[in-house]
């Protein structure tokens, strides 16, 4: 997709990233997915404003809105998700939660956290960045077992492209707001990722 066809709001999103969240290393780092890169894409920094969060979730609410899904709760897993699940909640005026990586070890010993979702719910799954989509699909498999609906997935950036065939594959519309091309990167390759 070329910056032409994308919705002011993703353009400002994109010059958001590149600018305060993108950034080209001298030595490729290991990625949470077990890639190795020299393209670095802290979601978490870009969108450390609220100002910029704000923005992304407006951008991420007109593009879901625009693919017709609707949704009453937002969230993934801690901690990628957890910044856009607030904000979106937010800038939607519905209910947010977060899926933990492991069940609380005390106390209730939930795994999902926020609002308690169940059979009646239709859930929009976020997360920040993504490479071969490790975090958000283990966050789905948590809202499968509640029972509520997924309806859409939207991730800030995807690094690689290898997540959208498996949310095809799961009947769910995914929604990557800045992409790997958009970035002017390389894609990370699937030999080179770890197995999720």
């Amino acid at each position: 997709m070329d910056t032409v066809r994308l919705s002011p709001l993703r353009r400002e999103l994109l010059e958001i990233v590149k600018e305060r969240g993108y950034r080209r290393l001298d030595q490729p780092i290991r990625l949470a997915s077990g890639a190795m890169s020299s393209d670095f894409i802290d979601g978490k920094e870009a969108l450390a404003e609220w100002r910029h969060l704000q923005l992304a979730c407006e951008a991420i609410v007109e593009a879901v809105a625009a693919g017709g899904h609707r949704f009453d709760a937002v969230g993934g897993l801690a901690l990628g998700a957890d910044a856009l699940a607030v904000g979106i909640a937010a800038v939607s005026d519905c209910r947010w939660f977060f899926v933990r990586k492991e069940p609380k070890k005390r106390g209730t010993r939930r795994l999902i956290e926020g609002a308690q979702i169940g059979p009646a719910d239709t859930v929009l799954l976020v997360e920040d960045v993504v490479t071969t989509g490790g975090s958000i699909f283990q966050a789905l498999d948590a809202v499968d077992e509640t029972g509520a609906r997924t309806v859409a997935a939207v991730t800030l950036v995807d690094r690689s492209g290898l997540a959208g065939p498996r949310f095809e594959q799961r009947g769910i519309a995914y929604y990557p707001m800045i992409t790997y091309e958009l970035l002017g990167i390389d894609p990370v390759e699937p030999e080179a990722t770890a197995a999720d």
